[in-house]
Protein backbone atom coordinates (compact mmCIF):
# COMPACT_ATOMS: atom_id res chain seq x y z
CA UNK A 1 0.00 0.00 0.00
CA UNK A 2 1.12 3.70 -0.64
CA UNK A 3 3.03 5.34 2.42
CA UNK A 4 0.67 8.14 2.10
CA UNK A 5 -2.62 6.24 1.77
CA UNK A 6 -1.31 4.07 5.31
CA UNK A 7 -0.42 7.03 6.87
CA UNK A 8 -3.79 8.64 6.71
CA UNK A 9 -5.67 5.61 7.31
CA UNK A 10 -3.21 5.52 10.44
CA UNK A 11 -4.40 9.31 11.25
CA UNK A 12 -8.37 8.32 10.50
CA UNK A 13 -8.62 4.91 12.57
CA UNK A 14 -6.76 6.12 15.49
CA UNK A 15 -9.00 9.11 15.89
CA UNK A 16 -11.80 6.91 15.02
CA UNK A 17 -11.32 4.22 17.31
CA UNK A 18 -11.30 6.76 20.22
CA UNK A 19 -13.74 8.32 19.34
CA UNK A 20 -16.18 5.28 19.08
CA UNK A 21 -14.44 3.22 22.29
CA UNK A 22 -15.80 5.99 24.18
CA UNK A 23 -19.25 6.31 22.78
CA UNK A 24 -18.96 2.36 23.09
CA UNK A 25 -19.02 3.10 26.73
CA UNK A 26 -21.75 5.70 26.86
CA UNK A 27 -24.16 3.74 25.12
CA UNK A 28 -23.66 0.83 27.29
CA UNK A 29 -24.29 2.88 30.37
CA UNK A 30 -27.50 4.13 29.06
CA UNK A 31 -29.38 1.59 26.56
CA UNK A 32 -32.12 -0.81 27.69
CA UNK A 33 -32.72 -3.48 25.36
CA UNK A 34 -35.67 -2.31 23.53
CA UNK A 35 -37.26 -4.82 20.72
CA UNK A 36 -37.24 -2.38 18.44
CA UNK A 37 -34.07 -0.77 18.46
CA UNK A 38 -31.03 -2.54 16.80
CA UNK A 39 -28.35 -1.03 17.32
CA UNK A 40 -27.27 3.40 17.50
CA UNK A 41 -24.74 4.42 15.09
CA UNK A 42 -25.66 4.90 11.93
CA UNK A 43 -23.84 7.24 9.89
CA UNK A 44 -19.98 8.01 9.81
CA UNK A 45 -18.43 10.32 7.32
CA UNK A 46 -14.61 11.33 6.78
CA UNK A 47 -13.12 13.94 5.15
CA UNK A 48 -10.44 16.16 4.35
CA UNK A 49 -11.25 19.87 3.97
CA UNK A 50 -9.59 22.92 5.38
CA UNK A 51 -6.38 21.50 5.86
CA UNK A 52 -7.84 18.99 8.52
CA UNK A 53 -9.21 15.50 8.86
CA UNK A 54 -12.54 15.78 9.97
CA UNK A 55 -14.93 12.82 11.18
CA UNK A 56 -18.79 12.86 11.70
CA UNK A 57 -20.89 10.43 13.53
CA UNK A 58 -23.80 11.71 12.91
CA UNK A 59 -24.98 13.04 9.92
CA UNK A 60 -23.94 17.05 10.03
CA UNK A 61 -26.29 19.79 9.59
CA UNK A 62 -25.97 22.94 7.54
CA UNK A 63 -25.73 25.28 10.74
CA UNK A 64 -23.45 23.56 13.13
CA UNK A 65 -19.85 22.64 13.17
CA UNK A 66 -19.46 19.22 15.40
CA UNK A 67 -17.01 17.60 13.50
CA UNK A 68 -14.10 15.99 15.41
CA UNK A 69 -10.76 17.21 13.63
CA UNK A 70 -7.30 15.87 13.22
CA UNK A 71 -4.19 18.18 12.31
CA UNK A 72 -2.65 15.71 9.58
CA UNK A 73 1.09 16.03 7.79
CA UNK A 74 1.91 17.89 5.07
CA UNK A 75 1.56 14.23 3.42
CA UNK A 76 -2.31 14.87 2.26
CA UNK A 77 -1.59 16.50 -0.17
CA UNK A 78 0.44 13.85 -2.23
CA UNK A 79 -2.94 12.36 -2.18
CA UNK A 80 -3.82 12.05 -5.50
CA UNK A 81 -7.18 11.03 -6.97
CA UNK A 82 -6.41 7.92 -7.83
CA UNK A 83 -4.85 6.93 -4.96
CA UNK A 84 -7.84 7.94 -3.27
CA UNK A 85 -10.28 6.06 -5.74
CA UNK A 86 -8.31 2.85 -5.95
CA UNK A 87 -6.42 2.54 -2.38
CA UNK A 88 -7.57 5.05 -0.13
CA UNK A 89 -11.67 4.27 -0.52
CA UNK A 90 -11.26 0.68 -1.08
CA UNK A 91 -9.13 -0.02 2.30
CA UNK A 92 -11.30 2.03 4.32
CA UNK A 93 -14.26 0.83 3.45
CA UNK A 94 -13.39 -2.61 3.86
CA UNK A 95 -12.16 -2.02 7.57
CA UNK A 96 -15.23 0.47 8.31
CA UNK A 97 -17.48 -2.24 6.80
CA UNK A 98 -15.32 -5.13 9.03
CA UNK A 99 -15.98 -3.16 11.98
CA UNK A 100 -19.48 -2.89 11.51
CA UNK A 101 -20.42 -6.23 10.95
CA UNK A 102 -18.86 -7.25 13.93
CA UNK A 103 -19.64 -6.63 17.76
CA UNK A 104 -16.66 -5.46 18.85
CA UNK A 105 -17.81 -2.02 19.99
CA UNK A 106 -21.35 -4.27 21.36
CA UNK A 107 -24.10 -5.61 20.28
CA UNK A 108 -26.30 -2.51 20.20
CA UNK A 109 -23.45 -0.15 18.94
CA UNK A 110 -24.61 -0.45 15.30
CA UNK A 111 -27.96 -0.13 13.79
CA UNK A 112 -28.59 -2.31 11.22
CA UNK A 113 -28.00 -0.03 8.27
CA UNK A 114 -25.28 2.17 8.46
CA UNK A 115 -24.12 4.93 5.94
CA UNK A 116 -20.48 6.13 5.28
CA UNK A 117 -19.38 9.29 3.04
CA UNK A 118 -15.70 9.60 2.22
CA UNK A 119 -15.41 13.33 0.82
CA UNK A 120 -11.58 14.77 -0.54
CA UNK A 121 -11.57 18.33 -0.86
CA UNK A 122 -9.51 18.66 -4.32
CA UNK A 123 -7.97 21.64 -6.29
CA UNK A 124 -10.04 21.17 -8.99
CA UNK A 125 -13.37 19.03 -7.87
CA UNK A 126 -13.73 17.35 -4.67
CA UNK A 127 -14.29 13.71 -4.51
CA UNK A 128 -16.96 12.21 -2.91
CA UNK A 129 -18.12 8.37 -2.26
CA UNK A 130 -21.52 7.37 -0.29
CA UNK A 131 -22.16 3.68 0.63
CA UNK A 132 -24.85 1.96 2.04
CA UNK A 133 -23.95 -1.24 4.83
CA UNK A 134 -26.49 -3.52 6.10
CA UNK A 135 -26.03 -6.16 8.13
CA UNK A 136 -28.77 -8.94 6.96
CA UNK A 137 -28.64 -10.75 10.32
CA UNK A 138 -29.72 -7.65 12.39
CA UNK A 139 -32.01 -6.48 9.44
CA UNK A 140 -34.16 -9.86 9.99
CA UNK A 141 -34.04 -9.91 13.64
CA UNK A 142 -35.18 -6.12 13.67
CA UNK A 143 -38.12 -8.02 11.23
CA UNK A 144 -38.79 -10.44 13.83
CA UNK A 145 -39.30 -8.32 16.68
CA UNK A 146 -41.18 -5.96 14.66
CA UNK A 147 -44.09 -8.97 13.71
CA UNK A 148 -43.97 -10.00 17.30
CA UNK A 149 -44.04 -6.58 18.70
CA UNK A 150 -47.16 -5.91 16.71
CA UNK A 151 -48.68 -9.40 17.87
CA UNK A 152 -48.65 -8.72 21.41
CA UNK A 153 -48.14 -5.37 21.94
CA UNK A 154 -50.35 -3.92 19.33
CA UNK A 155 -53.34 -6.13 18.55
CA UNK A 156 -53.65 -7.69 21.76
CA UNK A 157 -56.18 -6.89 24.16
CA UNK A 158 -56.24 -4.22 26.94
CA UNK A 159 -54.49 -3.75 30.15
CA UNK A 160 -51.26 -4.82 27.15
CA UNK A 161 -50.06 -1.89 26.26
CA UNK A 162 -46.46 -0.99 24.87
CA UNK A 163 -43.91 1.44 26.76
CA UNK A 164 -43.80 5.01 25.55
CA UNK A 165 -39.65 4.55 24.18
CA UNK A 166 -41.34 1.54 22.11
CA UNK A 167 -44.09 3.75 20.93
CA UNK A 168 -41.75 6.04 19.66
CA UNK A 169 -39.31 3.30 17.55
CA UNK A 170 -42.69 1.67 16.40
CA UNK A 171 -43.56 4.99 15.09
CA UNK A 172 -40.59 5.33 13.12
CA UNK A 173 -40.43 1.84 11.98
CA UNK A 174 -43.55 2.92 10.21
CA UNK A 175 -41.96 4.55 7.90
CA UNK A 176 -39.45 2.09 7.17
CA UNK A 177 -39.86 0.28 3.87
CA UNK A 178 -37.43 -2.74 5.09
CA UNK A 179 -40.13 -3.51 8.13
CA UNK A 180 -43.42 -2.70 6.12
CA UNK A 181 -44.72 -1.61 2.85
CA UNK A 182 -45.23 2.10 2.59
CA UNK A 183 -48.86 2.27 1.60
CA UNK A 184 -51.85 3.64 3.78
CA UNK A 185 -53.17 0.08 3.76
CA UNK A 186 -50.47 -1.32 5.76
CA UNK A 187 -49.86 1.81 8.29
CA UNK A 188 -53.43 3.17 8.83
CA UNK A 189 -54.56 0.31 10.61
CA UNK A 190 -51.97 -0.21 13.26
CA UNK A 191 -51.81 3.84 13.59
CA UNK A 192 -55.61 3.23 14.49
CA UNK A 193 -55.06 0.12 16.87
CA UNK A 194 -53.21 1.69 19.18
CA UNK A 195 -54.70 4.97 19.04
CA UNK A 196 -58.06 3.29 20.14
CA UNK A 197 -55.80 1.12 22.74
CA UNK A 198 -54.85 4.31 24.39
CA UNK A 199 -58.15 6.73 23.81
CA UNK A 200 -58.88 6.53 27.86
CA UNK A 201 -55.41 7.79 28.79
CA UNK A 202 -55.67 11.70 26.77
CA UNK A 203 -52.06 11.99 27.76
CA UNK A 204 -50.52 8.69 26.60
CA UNK A 205 -52.85 9.03 23.27
CA UNK A 206 -51.37 12.65 22.68
CA UNK A 207 -48.14 11.33 23.18
CA UNK A 208 -48.61 8.61 19.91
CA UNK A 209 -50.10 11.18 17.79
CA UNK A 210 -47.30 13.44 18.35
CA UNK A 211 -44.35 10.61 18.05
CA UNK A 212 -46.15 9.12 14.40
CA UNK A 213 -46.93 12.66 13.28
CA UNK A 214 -42.83 13.51 14.28
CA UNK A 215 -42.32 10.31 12.40
CA UNK A 216 -43.81 10.97 9.21
CA UNK A 217 -42.76 14.84 8.71
CA UNK A 218 -39.46 13.59 8.73
CA UNK A 219 -40.25 11.01 6.23
CA UNK A 220 -41.51 13.58 4.27
CA UNK A 221 -38.72 16.10 4.91
CA UNK A 222 -35.39 14.02 4.82
CA UNK A 223 -36.80 10.90 2.72
CA UNK A 224 -39.34 11.72 -0.02
CA UNK A 225 -39.29 15.29 -1.02
CA UNK A 226 -35.16 15.54 -0.72
CA UNK A 227 -35.52 13.05 -4.49
CA UNK A 228 -37.07 15.85 -6.15
CA UNK A 229 -36.61 19.32 -4.55
CA UNK A 230 -33.62 21.59 -3.28
CA UNK A 231 -33.80 24.32 -0.60
CA UNK A 232 -32.88 27.60 -1.94
CA UNK A 233 -30.01 27.39 0.71
CA UNK A 234 -28.75 25.87 3.17
CA UNK A 235 -30.46 27.99 5.94
CA UNK A 236 -33.79 28.16 4.11
CA UNK A 237 -36.77 26.17 4.41
CA UNK A 238 -38.47 27.30 1.18
CA UNK A 239 -37.77 24.16 -1.24
CA UNK A 240 -37.10 24.89 -5.63
CA UNK A 241 -38.18 21.49 -7.49
CA UNK A 242 -34.68 19.89 -9.53
CA UNK A 243 -34.05 20.42 -12.80
CA UNK A 244 -34.82 17.31 -13.84
CA UNK A 245 -38.16 16.92 -11.78
CA UNK A 246 -40.18 17.81 -14.36
CA UNK A 247 -39.10 14.43 -16.23
CA UNK A 248 -39.25 12.31 -13.15
CA UNK A 249 -42.36 10.44 -12.90
CA UNK A 250 -42.68 9.67 -9.37
CA UNK A 251 -43.98 6.33 -8.28
CA UNK A 252 -47.71 6.20 -7.71
CA UNK A 253 -47.77 3.72 -4.62
CA UNK A 254 -44.80 6.30 -3.46
CA UNK A 255 -46.78 9.62 -4.46
CA UNK A 256 -49.70 8.25 -3.20
CA UNK A 257 -48.36 7.07 0.12
CA UNK A 258 -46.87 10.96 0.42
CA UNK A 259 -50.44 12.51 0.22
CA UNK A 260 -51.22 10.30 3.09
CA UNK A 261 -48.41 11.10 4.99
CA UNK A 262 -49.46 15.29 4.23
CA UNK A 263 -52.85 14.09 5.48
CA UNK A 264 -51.91 12.44 8.75
CA UNK A 265 -49.52 15.65 9.17
CA UNK A 266 -51.91 18.08 9.37
CA UNK A 267 -54.17 16.48 12.38
CA UNK A 268 -51.41 18.22 14.51
CA UNK A 269 -49.98 20.61 11.62
CA UNK A 270 -52.43 21.87 9.56
CA UNK A 271 -50.15 24.63 7.78
CA UNK A 272 -47.78 21.68 6.88
CA UNK A 273 -50.29 19.54 5.57
CA UNK A 274 -51.78 22.57 2.93
CA UNK A 275 -47.37 22.86 2.21
CA UNK A 276 -47.10 19.21 1.49
CA UNK A 277 -50.15 19.07 -0.68
CA UNK A 278 -48.93 21.45 -2.71
CA UNK A 279 -45.84 19.78 -3.50
CA UNK A 280 -48.00 17.09 -4.23
CA UNK A 281 -49.43 18.59 -6.79
CA UNK A 282 -46.33 19.27 -8.68
CA UNK A 283 -45.53 16.11 -8.51
CA UNK A 284 -48.44 14.97 -10.65
CA UNK A 285 -50.95 14.07 -7.96
CA UNK A 286 -54.51 14.86 -9.17
CA UNK A 287 -55.84 13.91 -4.93
CA UNK A 288 -53.71 16.25 -3.87
CA UNK A 289 -54.82 18.92 -6.12
CA UNK A 290 -58.49 18.10 -4.89
CA UNK A 291 -57.66 18.12 -2.26
CA UNK A 292 -56.70 21.62 -2.03
CA UNK A 293 -59.13 22.23 -4.06
CA UNK A 294 -62.40 20.76 -2.64
CA UNK A 295 -61.02 19.44 0.72
CA UNK A 296 -60.84 15.75 1.94
CA UNK A 297 -64.46 15.05 0.80
CA UNK A 298 -65.91 14.21 4.59
CA UNK A 299 -67.87 17.14 3.68
CA UNK A 300 -70.10 19.07 1.44
CA UNK A 301 -67.42 21.83 0.17
CA UNK A 302 -70.67 24.07 -0.95
CA UNK A 303 -73.86 25.59 1.42
CA UNK A 304 -76.18 27.93 -0.53
CA UNK A 305 -78.99 29.33 1.72
CA UNK A 306 -81.29 31.59 1.60
CA UNK A 307 -79.29 34.54 3.32
CA UNK A 308 -75.49 33.39 2.93
CA UNK A 309 -73.52 31.46 0.68
CA UNK A 310 -70.50 29.22 2.46
CA UNK A 311 -67.58 26.98 1.11
CA UNK A 312 -65.47 25.25 3.25
CA UNK A 313 -62.39 23.30 2.97
CA UNK A 314 -60.94 20.94 5.78
CA UNK A 315 -58.30 20.58 4.23
CA UNK A 316 -57.70 23.55 3.59
CA UNK A 317 -59.28 24.53 7.25
CA UNK A 318 -60.70 27.38 5.34
CA UNK A 319 -64.66 28.57 5.53
CA UNK A 320 -65.94 31.38 3.56
CA UNK A 321 -68.87 32.98 3.98
CA UNK A 322 -70.47 35.69 1.99
CA UNK A 323 -73.46 37.61 3.44
CA UNK A 324 -76.54 38.01 0.75
CA UNK A 325 -78.27 40.24 3.03
CA UNK A 326 -77.26 42.00 6.16
CA UNK A 327 -79.21 40.73 8.64
CA UNK A 328 -79.87 38.56 11.89
CA UNK A 329 -80.75 35.38 9.84
CA UNK A 330 -78.00 35.54 7.38
CA UNK A 331 -75.74 35.35 10.93
CA UNK A 332 -78.14 32.67 12.25
CA UNK A 333 -77.76 30.60 8.95
CA UNK A 334 -73.85 31.04 8.87
CA UNK A 335 -73.83 29.79 12.51
CA UNK A 336 -76.02 26.55 12.54
CA UNK A 337 -74.20 25.48 9.38
CA UNK A 338 -70.37 25.77 10.96
CA UNK A 339 -71.65 24.53 14.04
CA UNK A 340 -73.12 21.58 12.24
CA UNK A 341 -69.48 21.23 10.23
CA UNK A 342 -68.00 21.21 14.17
CA UNK A 343 -70.44 18.65 14.96
CA UNK A 344 -69.33 16.60 12.09
CA UNK A 345 -65.29 17.26 13.63
CA UNK A 346 -64.65 19.95 10.69
CA UNK A 347 -61.41 21.45 11.83
CA UNK A 348 -61.73 23.69 15.09
CA UNK A 349 -58.59 25.86 14.15
CA UNK A 350 -60.44 27.10 11.10
CA UNK A 351 -60.01 30.93 9.26
CA UNK A 352 -62.89 32.70 7.56
CA UNK A 353 -62.99 34.69 4.52
CA UNK A 354 -65.69 37.17 4.84
CA UNK A 355 -67.74 39.30 2.41
CA UNK A 356 -69.86 41.59 4.59
CA UNK A 357 -70.91 44.84 4.78
CA UNK A 358 -70.52 45.25 8.44
CA UNK A 359 -67.20 46.29 10.56
CA UNK A 360 -67.97 45.58 13.90
CA UNK A 361 -64.83 44.50 16.43
CA UNK A 362 -64.76 43.72 20.10
CA UNK A 363 -63.71 46.00 22.41
CA UNK A 364 -60.48 44.14 23.18
CA UNK A 365 -57.67 46.15 21.49
CA UNK A 366 -54.97 43.59 21.29
CA UNK A 367 -57.45 41.53 19.32
CA UNK A 368 -56.60 40.29 15.85
CA UNK A 369 -59.08 42.53 13.21
CA UNK A 370 -59.62 39.46 11.09
CA UNK A 371 -62.47 38.18 9.47
CA UNK A 372 -63.29 35.58 11.47
CA UNK A 373 -63.04 38.29 14.40
CA UNK A 374 -65.46 40.33 12.26
CA UNK A 375 -68.33 37.58 11.97
CA UNK A 376 -68.78 36.88 15.65
CA UNK A 377 -68.71 40.85 16.36
CA UNK A 378 -71.40 41.06 13.72
CA UNK A 379 -73.28 38.15 14.59
CA UNK A 380 -73.39 39.42 18.28
CA UNK A 381 -75.15 42.93 17.46
CA UNK A 382 -78.21 40.32 17.49
CA UNK A 383 -79.30 39.48 21.10
CA UNK A 384 -81.49 36.42 19.56
CA UNK A 385 -78.36 34.63 18.38
CA UNK A 386 -76.84 34.41 21.75
CA UNK A 387 -78.15 31.02 22.31
CA UNK A 388 -76.77 29.89 19.28
CA UNK A 389 -73.59 31.53 19.84
CA UNK A 390 -73.13 29.87 22.84
CA UNK A 391 -73.76 26.44 21.47
CA UNK A 392 -71.26 27.33 18.68
CA UNK A 393 -68.74 27.66 21.69
CA UNK A 394 -69.70 25.10 23.76
CA UNK A 395 -68.59 22.96 20.79
CA UNK A 396 -65.59 24.79 19.75
CA UNK A 397 -63.52 25.66 22.65
CA UNK A 398 -60.18 22.93 23.27
CA UNK A 399 -57.41 23.42 24.75
CA UNK A 400 -53.76 24.42 22.98
CA UNK A 401 -55.74 25.06 19.72
CA UNK A 402 -55.97 28.09 17.81
CA UNK A 403 -57.72 29.73 15.11
CA UNK A 404 -55.74 30.60 11.87
CA UNK A 405 -56.88 33.61 11.36
CA UNK A 406 -53.65 34.93 12.58
CA UNK A 407 -50.08 34.10 12.51
CA UNK A 408 -48.70 32.75 16.05
CA UNK A 409 -48.77 35.54 17.67
CA UNK A 410 -49.72 36.90 21.03
CA UNK A 411 -52.81 37.48 19.22
CA UNK A 412 -53.37 33.90 18.64
CA UNK A 413 -56.61 32.55 20.52
CA UNK A 414 -58.62 29.18 21.25
CA UNK A 415 -61.09 28.40 18.83
CA UNK A 416 -64.47 29.94 20.42
CA UNK A 417 -62.77 33.15 21.69
CA UNK A 418 -64.54 35.53 19.76
CA UNK A 419 -68.21 34.13 20.58
CA UNK A 420 -67.66 33.76 24.73
CA UNK A 421 -65.93 37.27 25.22
CA UNK A 422 -68.83 38.96 23.38
CA UNK A 423 -70.92 36.74 25.21
CA UNK A 424 -69.79 38.03 28.38
CA UNK A 425 -69.42 41.33 27.75
CA UNK A 426 -72.85 41.90 26.10
CA UNK A 427 -75.02 39.80 28.69
CA UNK A 428 -75.22 38.58 32.21
CA UNK A 429 -76.68 35.17 31.32
CA UNK A 430 -73.36 34.19 29.91
CA UNK A 431 -70.79 34.57 32.94
CA UNK A 432 -71.34 30.38 33.42
CA UNK A 433 -69.82 30.24 30.25
CA UNK A 434 -66.93 32.99 30.83
CA UNK A 435 -65.39 30.59 33.62
CA UNK A 436 -65.69 27.51 31.80
CA UNK A 437 -63.71 29.28 28.75
CA UNK A 438 -60.91 30.80 31.56
CA UNK A 439 -60.01 27.68 33.00
CA UNK A 440 -59.29 26.03 29.36
CA UNK A 441 -57.55 28.82 28.47
CA UNK A 442 -53.77 28.16 27.61
CA UNK A 443 -52.73 30.44 29.92
CA UNK A 444 -49.19 29.96 28.93
CA UNK A 445 -49.62 30.77 25.03
CA UNK A 446 -52.33 32.99 25.36
CA UNK A 447 -52.96 36.68 26.02
CA UNK A 448 -55.53 38.24 25.23
CA UNK A 449 -57.76 37.29 27.99
CA UNK A 450 -55.19 39.42 30.36
CA UNK A 451 -57.38 42.76 28.99
CA UNK A 452 -60.59 41.50 29.28
CA UNK A 453 -61.09 41.89 33.01
CA UNK A 454 -61.05 45.96 32.71
CA UNK A 455 -63.83 45.90 29.70
CA UNK A 456 -66.30 43.20 31.50
CA UNK A 457 -65.48 45.71 34.25
CA UNK A 458 -66.44 48.17 32.15
CA UNK A 459 -69.63 46.58 30.75
CA UNK A 460 -70.71 45.27 34.24
CA UNK A 461 -69.14 47.15 37.04
CA UNK A 462 -67.83 45.21 40.47
CA UNK A 463 -70.44 43.62 41.90
CA UNK A 464 -70.65 41.20 44.94
CA UNK A 465 -72.22 38.60 43.22
CA UNK A 466 -69.96 39.05 39.73
CA UNK A 467 -67.40 38.43 41.98
CA UNK A 468 -66.76 34.37 41.26
CA UNK A 469 -66.46 35.05 37.51
CA UNK A 470 -64.58 38.09 37.91
CA UNK A 471 -62.02 35.60 40.02
CA UNK A 472 -62.12 33.62 37.47
CA UNK A 473 -60.93 35.91 34.98
CA UNK A 474 -58.07 37.33 36.83
CA UNK A 475 -56.76 33.78 37.64
CA UNK A 476 -56.71 33.35 33.80
CA UNK A 477 -53.68 35.93 33.46
CA UNK A 478 -50.56 34.66 33.21
CA UNK A 479 -47.39 35.29 35.19
CA UNK A 480 -46.74 38.68 33.82
CA UNK A 481 -50.27 39.69 34.64
CA UNK A 482 -50.97 43.22 35.51
CA UNK A 483 -52.77 44.99 37.66
CA UNK A 484 -56.23 45.50 36.68
CA UNK A 485 -56.88 49.34 37.37
CA UNK A 486 -60.59 49.77 37.95
CA UNK A 487 -61.22 46.48 40.05
CA UNK A 488 -61.61 48.91 43.75
CA UNK A 489 -63.09 46.74 46.47
CA UNK A 490 -64.26 49.55 48.04
CA UNK A 491 -67.24 48.25 50.46
CA UNK A 492 -67.28 45.76 52.63
CA UNK A 493 -69.79 43.06 51.05
CA UNK A 494 -67.28 43.18 48.01
CA UNK A 495 -64.31 42.40 50.61
CA UNK A 496 -66.79 39.96 52.16
CA UNK A 497 -67.63 38.41 48.43
CA UNK A 498 -64.03 38.74 47.41
CA UNK A 499 -62.92 36.65 50.90
CA UNK A 500 -65.59 33.79 49.88
CA UNK A 501 -64.78 33.91 46.88
CA UNK A 502 -60.94 33.05 47.32
CA UNK A 503 -61.44 30.81 50.24
CA UNK A 504 -61.90 27.40 47.92
CA UNK A 505 -58.86 28.45 45.76
CA UNK A 506 -55.02 27.41 46.10
CA UNK A 507 -52.49 30.09 47.77
CA UNK A 508 -50.69 30.39 44.05
CA UNK A 509 -54.06 31.73 43.13
CA UNK A 510 -55.22 33.91 46.15
CA UNK A 511 -52.22 35.85 45.53
CA UNK A 512 -52.11 35.90 42.15
CA UNK A 513 -55.60 37.46 42.23
CA UNK A 514 -54.74 39.68 45.00
CA UNK A 515 -51.73 41.03 43.01
CA UNK A 516 -53.82 41.93 39.86
CA UNK A 517 -56.63 43.68 42.55
CA UNK A 518 -54.50 45.68 44.44
CA UNK A 519 -51.08 45.90 43.07
CA UNK A 520 -49.28 43.72 45.27
CA UNK A 521 -49.11 41.94 48.95
CA UNK A 522 -47.63 45.23 50.48
CA UNK A 523 -49.96 47.42 48.93
CA UNK A 524 -53.08 45.61 49.83
CA UNK A 525 -51.20 45.16 53.80
CA UNK A 526 -50.61 49.31 53.34
CA UNK A 527 -54.32 49.95 52.91
CA UNK A 528 -55.25 47.41 55.42
CA UNK A 529 -53.10 49.64 57.33
CA UNK A 530 -54.53 53.03 56.50
CA UNK A 531 -56.27 55.80 58.37
CA UNK A 532 -58.05 56.52 55.61
CA UNK A 533 -59.66 53.33 55.67
CA UNK A 534 -62.67 52.12 57.48
CA UNK A 535 -62.46 50.17 60.70
CA UNK A 536 -64.87 46.97 59.55
CA UNK A 537 -63.25 47.04 55.37
CA UNK A 538 -59.52 47.14 57.72
CA UNK A 539 -60.63 43.99 59.21
CA UNK A 540 -61.69 42.22 55.76
CA UNK A 541 -58.52 43.58 54.45
CA UNK A 542 -56.54 41.55 57.34
CA UNK A 543 -58.74 38.32 56.43
CA UNK A 544 -57.61 38.67 52.50
CA UNK A 545 -53.65 38.98 53.97
CA UNK A 546 -54.51 36.12 56.29
CA UNK A 547 -55.17 33.76 53.09
CA UNK A 548 -51.93 34.01 51.70
CA UNK A 549 -49.89 33.93 54.86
Amino acid sequence: MDAVVQRFLDDVWDKLMTIYTKESKRISEFIYRRPLQAGVMDYLQVAWRDGKIQIDIDEPLDWTDSSYKIEAGPYVAKLSEELIRTELYPTLRKRIEELFLSETLGPRFFDYRFQFVLSVEMEDEDIKFFDQLVNVEKLNQLRQSFEKFITTKIMSELPILPSVDDQFFFSRHLLNPDLIEQKEEAVEPLIQRLSSKLSSNKERLNEWIGQYTSAFDDWVQNVYLPRYFSRADSYSMDLIAKEDTARINPDADQLAFFVYCALQIGRQRPGLRERYLKFAGQLGSKQAEDYIQWGSGKFAPAYKGIYSEIHNNDVTQTIDVRILAEEEAAYGEVLDHITELLQKEFPKEYNMKLRSKQKNYLPLKKMAKSDLHRFFAGALTYPALYPKLEVYADIAMEPYAWYKDTEPSEKSVMPGTYAVLGLGLYSKDYFSLISRYMAMVDTGHQMIQEGYAEVFIDAHGVEPDLMPVLIDILLAGNDEARRVKNYPIDRIELAEALIQGLSTKEIYERELVLYRIFGSLEKLEKVAKSKQTMPDLKARFAELLALVC
